[in-house]
């Protein structure tokens, strides 16, 4: 049997189907206890005495799932106002609605306010908490609730679950990122929205934000990624980089992450550009891109892709 809920029913076994169960029982809906496995020839007691009002079986009978109805007697009413219900069997072998009709003029039974919560508040802002009343507690923003989020004022004018607690979030640790190094302050735990940054080596650059966040959720907002740079793998030839021709001897340093170089390759009398762009260390040369030979390039430079007349000129 599983754990009471919070009206008190004794739930069965949790099953999603008839071979979850053993012996004779079944999988059936059993209320607030949602599908459990159930004997279907379980009954439940009667006559049922409920105070100030008349019960009556609805089929003649008192089987699982069977019902009765619950009519209060003139001049008499149920907690939040009802004359009459309808109780079904549940289970475990007991009526679903036993609560006593009380007399009209009587005042209305309530509870004492729910205690406060620390670190955070109670979503009802009623005065005054009359019997089947429900509250709703949440936590302020970096705290986590632990305990039942909602409780209920019962009959005997007390709350159905105790105060939950506010447990204030914490993100651990950063991890190491490739490349990198962090600067902060080496702790244990960060709070909600304590802010670390990243630098990459010199020799890299960042992809993304330095700045990384310690979230709501106890999970940090993304890391940054440190990109390799890339070294153009043309050797005798004019490349466009940075908006400037240059023979590809003449750029000393590496290609940064994400830029773009334009290479020249060759339609047999004219030249048309190829670009492709530096990712994470790989700069790949156009499939139609040819690296001229060592003769080509010192003897007849003007064949070179990167010299002859564009073809958008012809």
């Amino acid at each position: 049997m599983r754990t009471d809920n919070p009206i008190g029913q004794i739930c069965q076994k949790a099953c999603t189907q008839d071979q979850d169960c053993v012996s004779k029982r079944k999988c059936l809906c059993d209320g607030d206890c949602g599908m459990s496995c159930v004997t279907a020839t379980r009954s439940c007691p009667w006559p049922v005495n409920i105070d100030n009002a008349e019960t009556k079986l609805i089929k003649g009978t008192r089987n699982f799932g069977d019902q009765i109805s619950v009519d209060c007697h003139p001049g008499f009413k149920m907690a939040r106002g009802r004359v009459k219900a309808l109780s079904h069997c549940q289970g475990d072998r007991k009526w679903s609605v036993t609560a006593s009709c009380y007399a009209i003029h009587d005042p209305v039974k309530s509870c004492d306010a729910p205690p406060s919560l620390e670190n955070g508040y109670v979503s009802n802002k009623a005065s005054s908490f009359s019997v089947g009343t429900s509250v709703h507690y949440q936590c302020n923003l970096g705290f986590a609730l632990e305990g039942h989020a909602v409780t209920e004022c019962m009959e005997n004018t007390s709350w159905s679950h105790p105060s939950p607690t506010c447990r204030e979030i914490f993100c651990p640790p950063p991890p190491e990122v490739n490349g990198a190094y962090l600067v902060a302050v080496q702790k244990s735990e960060y709070t909600v929205f304590e802010e670390i940054n990243y630098l990459c080596d010199k020799t890299l650059d960042m992809d993304g934000t330095h700045s990384v966040t310690c979230e709501p959720n106890g999970n940090w907002s993304v890391f940054p990624i440190c990109r390799v740079r890339c070294n153009i793998p043309a050797q005798r030839s004019r490349v466009i980089y940075n908006g400037k021709k240059l023979w590809a001897t003449e750029i000393t340093i590496p290609v940064h992450h994400l830029e773009t170089v334009t290479f020249f390759c060759k339609n047999e009398t004219c030249s048309y550009p190829a670009t492709s762009w530096c990712f994470d260390g790989t700069l790949s040369l156009p499939q139609c891109y040819e690296e001229p030979t060592w003769m080509q390039y010192n003897f007849f430079a003007k064949n070179i892709a990167s010299e002859m007349t564009s073809c958008s000129e012809i």
